[in-house]
């Protein structure tokens, strides 16, 4: 069946909207690397359609990338958009076959995520200036960010309605609009509550049911927030590359190491699988060892 590279794009994009529920950013990436297979195709194969690629076409393009670009993880997110794009012709009968089968991720190892201690948490909530206009919000954000493990995109997307008091949860919409319940302290809640003080004296609010609010009443953006925890965490002198993702790592990291249960935490960060959740266990060498030492018998029992 022949399709062009526009039809073959716009069905692309819906199937990852409607049928798969990815995210706008994870949609933007994946047109993205499939809009350059198609530049690359009508500069390299006199503009091959998307039904007629084969496994050659592909491998040469992903050597291609590989040539451009030498970090290994872009290379494997190219990878993965290709896949998507030929699962999805084939699921939509417009190639017999899937060209990118045989196609090979590169080894990218795994990257350790930047861990802050809980002394370097409580210096930079405790560096914010209560008497500035967006300071209660900002505390608020940072204990929310790190009481409940959340992504920059659940944080600014949390609603009044989500906070569920009495039964000490909130409601957080996840990755594909997948909901979980986290469970949220009496101290994030008493930040939250030092902000709502100030929130219903704001001049305007246009998101009534957003939570968090910039100066002119609608939603923060995911910069926004990016800014706010480089800006306290430099106050701090944090020297650390930190982002709010840093936060949510942290987050998961105290909690491994002080003993919950790894299916737990999967389930408080929205992991669909356990193997992502299982990185936090390669943070902290030195808590494992100590762990050995402590518990196994062998480790214990060291003089005869």
């Amino acid at each position: 069946m022949t399709v062009s590279w526009t039809d073959a794009i716009t069905g692309f994009r819906r199937y990852l909207r409607i049928e798969r529920s990815l995210s706008p950013n994870s949609v933007a990436a994946y047109l993205a690397d499939v809009s350059r297979l198609k530049a690359w195709t009508e500069a390299e194969r006199g503009g091959t359609g998307p039904a007629a690629l084969t496994y050659r076409d592909l491998s040469d393009f992903v050597a291609f990338v590989a040539k451009s670009d030498d970090a290994l993880r872009t290379q494997a997110r190219v990878i993965s958009g290709i896949r998507s794009f030929c699962r999805y012709m084939l699921v939509e009968n417009l190639i017999a076959d899937d060209p990118s089968a045989l196609l090979e991720q590169p080894r990218t190892g795994m990257k350790l995520p930047e861990v802050l201690s809980v002394e370097e948490i409580d210096r930079m909530v405790a560096t914010i200036d209560l008497s500035a206009a967006t300071g209660h919000r900002n505390r608020a954000i940072i204990e929310t960010m790190y009481g409940c493990g959340l992504r920059v995109s659940e944080l600014v997307n949390l609603r009044l309605t989500d906070i569920h008091r009495s039964e000490g949860f909130v409601t957080v919409t996840g990755k594909g609009n997948k909901q979980r319940l986290v469970p949220i302290g009496t101290l994030t809640l008493r930040e939250i509550d030092n902000y709502l003080e100030r929130r219903v004296m704001m001049p305007v609010i246009i998101d009534t049911n957003i939570l968090f609010l910039n100066r002119r009443g609608r939603k923060l953006t995911r910069v926004m927030v990016f800014n706010i925890v480089r800006e306290t965490a430099s106050d701090a002198g944090i020297t650390k590359t930190i982002s709010p993702h840093t936060l949510r790592h942290s987050f998961a990291t105290h909690l491994v190491e002080g003993g919950a249960d790894l299916r737990a935490v999967q389930e408080m960060l929205g992991h669909e699988s356990i193997t992502t959740t299982e990185i936090y266990t390669h943070i902290d060498r030195s808590y494992l060892r100590d762990t050995v030492l402590m518990y196994h018998p062998r480790a214990r029992n060291r003089q005869p």
